[in-house]
């Protein structure tokens, strides 16, 4: 490999760990502890959760944004281009500002600590370098909290969306050590949003007693859920999460006014990308409850496929009530389950299927079961807004 100090952005993120089996949270901590000189951090507000964090982060972003604050979003994965993952002051980040941030960043950090880090904690530390001097930066949790790159800077505000079952291996196994691990990241004040387990609720207090040595942590449940005159039709399930950033605004004493949520663009967020296809990045349990609640009553083409970690017979399961037909989407992927897998679920359930992708007008799609699978479908459908 060249020398790391010498190489474009891009070329320097094929070399990082995307995926990994256990995190060494002592690299990103150890260059934070360099980093932070050369930075102005701004209000810090952390989004930790299982579902819902993408759509509240940029719910709140946007907001403040249009309220005239200077803010950075910070979220992952991307669909299309790297440049989704840092959205600052009403778009994405352009190649220039990251590649400005990546060679400042190469100038301050050894070579041990560049060659560590991952592709996570790199891209992390970025989004926090061109935050310096905003207003408000907006961080989304990766699948953690405590440990995630992400909680490397303390945070002034933290928002818990939904929490449930997903990446055990690394978090735990049941509903309590999962809430657990993502709010032992808060560091000040903690505002939980809606929850479908109300243990969730009754873990923020255990863990603010568990804490209470190191930080003094304040806690609200938001227990009022309005159904808000908002033009853009939203679904259920994101003005459950507006709700959450709703109660944020409250905290940081900024004024609400509900025309400003209006058309805001929440990417792969049962997003509506034709008059009859849907897409949407979620990818468990959670997420398919919720889409099989915005279909109720009516029958669509599914565009399915799904990481071999995840729970997907029960997600097949809690979606049949609403699946005419499915289409197993070839996936180019290591991680991707084995298509006869699925096959043979769906053939377990009555769940009929069919081999090839194509679009009928008449027929309503819903392309579901990981952002690389809205990615496909987009590229497939040449749907970019770049």
């Amino acid at each position: 490999m060249q020398d790391l100090k010498s190489v474009a952005l891009k070329d320097f993120l094929e070399y990082k760990t995307l995926y990994y089996d256990k995190i060494d949270f002592s690299i990103v901590n150890n260059s934070w502890e360099i980093l932070k000189k050369h930075i102005n951090l701004p209000y810090v507000i952390h989004i930790v959760g299982t579902n819902g964090k993408g759509s509240t982060g940029r719910f709140l972003a946007t907001y403040l944004y249009r309220k005239n604050y200077k803010v950075l979003h910070y979220s992952s994965p991307h669909i299309r281009h790297f440049n989704e993952r840092i959205w600052l002051n009403g778009k994405d980040v352009s190649d220039k500002d990251l590649e400005y941030a990546h060679k400042k960043i190469q100038s301050f950090l050894d070579i041990k600590l560049l060659e560590k880090l991952t592709y996570f904690e790199y891209t992390t530390l970025i989004a926090l370098y061109l935050s310096s001097g905003f207003d408000y930066v907006v961080l989304e949790a990766g699948l953690g909290g405590e440990f995630d790159a992400t909680n490397v800077v303390p945070n002034n505000l933290s928002l818990i969306t939904t929490i449930d079952l997903d990446h055990q291996s690394f978090l735990g196994n049941t509903i309590e050590q999962i809430a657990q691990t993502k709010m032992r990241a808060c560091d000040n004040h903690m505002i939980v949003g809606y929850q479908v387990h109300e243990k969730v609720k009754d873990v923020a207090f255990e863990v603010k007693e568990q804490l209470k040595n190191k930080r003094d942590i304040s806690i609200e449940i938001v227990k009022k859920f309005e159904k808000f005159e908002i033009k853009t039709d939203y679904a259920s399930y994101l003005k459950r999460n507006l709700q959450l950033v709703i109660e944020a605004l409250k905290y940081l004493k900024i004024d609400i006014d509900l025309a400003l949520f209006e058309n805001i663009k929440l990417k792969g967020r049962c997003e509506k990308i034709s008059s009859n296809i849907t897409v949407d990045v979620g990818h468990n349990p959670l997420a398919a409850t919720v889409l099989a609640n915005e279909f109720k009553n009516k029958k669509i083409t599914l565009i399915y496929n799904s990481y071999k970690d995840k729970d997907y017979e029960t997600v097949l399961k809690i979606l049949k009530p609403i699946i005419k037909e499915i289409i197993i989407i070839d996936i180019e992927d290591k991680r991707i389950v084995d298509k006869n897998n699925l096959l043979e679920i769906c053939k377990n359930y009555n769940i009929m299927t069919k081999a090839k992708l194509e679009f009928d007008k008449n027929e309503q799609y819903l392309a579901f079961g990981s952002f690389l699978v809205v990615e496909r479908i987009i590229e497939i459908l040449d749907f970019d807004e770049k």
